[in-house]
């Protein structure tokens, strides 16, 4: 099981390797389209566009990777005054209750809209946009399948704690 985790856990590292280069790439993209639009009077929808997928391909393809290093949103009512053998309670409930369901109603309840969306191979938000909406909401079921799989990990991980605690 260990090696398991370790191997979702390397994905997860991987992805978010290259996925942060995103974050420059799109700083730059849109320093040129603000120079270009004040500057030369030029602008681009596709390109315009292009920032919002990255940044959406940023955002759901380093949420697997956020959950891992811990620093994903804690609603922290009870979590921080609670002990370690509480808070992984609270970890295990919250990945099982509430993190692994929500991520499966949303799979499942995205993925008519996906697979629709690559039968027609759909096309740009806007006019002149980028020709490949059907790209951008594939990240709804990677970011599922992402999210879903470093809970698994975690949960491996804490269950292994509470089995040697």
């Amino acid at each position: 099981m260990e090696k398991l985790a370790r191997t979702i856990d390397g994905l997860n590292t991987s992805i978010a390797a290259v996925v942060r280069w995103l974050v420059l790439f799109m700083v730059l993209v849109q320093f040129t389209i603000v120079v270009g639009r004040y500057a030369f009077g030029l602008n681009s929808i596709a390109l315009q566009e292009s920032v919002l997928y990255m940044h959406a391909t940023f955002f759901m393809l380093g949420a697997g990777y956020t959950l891992l290093v811990d620093k994903h949103v804690r609603v922290d009512v009870f979590y921080a005054k609670a002990t370690a053998v509480w808070q992984r309670r609270i970890e295990i409930f919250g990945h099982i209750f509430l993190l692994l369901p929500s991520m499966t109603a949303l799979l499942y309840w995205s993925w008519p809209s996906v697979r629709n969306s690559w039968k027609i191979f759909e096309g740009p938000l806007s006019v002149g946009g980028i020709q490949a909406v059907f790209l951008l909401k594939t990240l709804i079921p990677a970011f599922c399948i992402l999210v879903m799989l470093q809970s698994v990990s975690l949960l491996i991980r804490l269950m292994m704690q509470r089995t040697t605690s």
